[in-house]
């Protein structure tokens, strides 16, 4: 895959696979932000954002029709999980969901309901907790410091993900994401020539790899 890194330069970045593109997005962004993490957060980061591409990931299958559940109905679940890793396991994914969403979507959060304030403090809130809460457990042994980083800095991290969507195409962020899945897949002439649209230059990938 590569991608464009600016709308005025025309130059064009290669890189192997979306994992890459978006730890590179982030390493510049969290540059030009001026952003100061431990590497681990930063892969943290770069993680989730490739997991997140793929919208199976991105939505519970309690939600209906797409319409995500509210930020304050997931905290609710997870504060009342009748275990300890149910427990975890939902205030990490309030603040996964509201980091992708802030970073990602910020502009659409200005005709919602709930504004990006709310977001930041939801999705901040839950990982200081997930933190505090995961001390002694394996996960907070494995993750507990680059949960406390995020919670700390998560208003840096929303500015810094707010740069790698502008890297992206800010005005179809989603849609290029999503027709790197299915060409990734499937290797679609569409889903190809939709990217080059968005000045998104998919690289030459062995066919049998979508053979089975």
């Amino acid at each position: 895959m590569a991608a464009e890194s600016g709308q005025t330069t025309g130059v064009v970045v290669h890189v192997e696979n979306l994992r890459e593109f978006f730890r590179e997005s982030v390493g510049c962004a969290m540059e030009s932000n001026r952003v100061d993490a431990n590497q681990d957060t930063a892969h943290y980061v770069v993680n989730l954002l490739t997991l997140f591409a793929r919208s199976e990931a991105f939505h519970d299958p309690v939600d209906q029709e797409e319409q995500r559940r509210p930020l304050a109905l997931m905290l609710a679940d997870a504060l009342d999980a009748p275990t300890v890793e149910q427990r975890l396991f939902g205030l990490q994914r309030l603040g996964d969901i509201s980091l992708f969403i802030a970073g990602f979507f910020a502009d659409d959060l200005q005709h919602s309901v709930v504004d990006l304030d709310y977001y930041i403090s939801m999705g901040g809130g839950a990982y200081s907790s997930l933190s505090a809460q995961s001390r002694g457990t394996m996960k907070g042994r494995a993750f507990g410091q680059v949960f406390a980083e995020l919670g700390e800095k998560f208003h840096r991290f929303v500015d810094v993900l707010n740069d790698v969507r502008n890297h992206a195409g800010s005005a179809s962020d989603t849609d290029i994401l999503r027709q790197y899945d299915v060409w990734l897949k499937t290797g679609s002439e569409r889903a190809e020539r939709l990217l080059r649209n968005q000045g998104v230059h998919p690289l030459p990938i062995n066919r049998s790899a979508w053979e089975h």
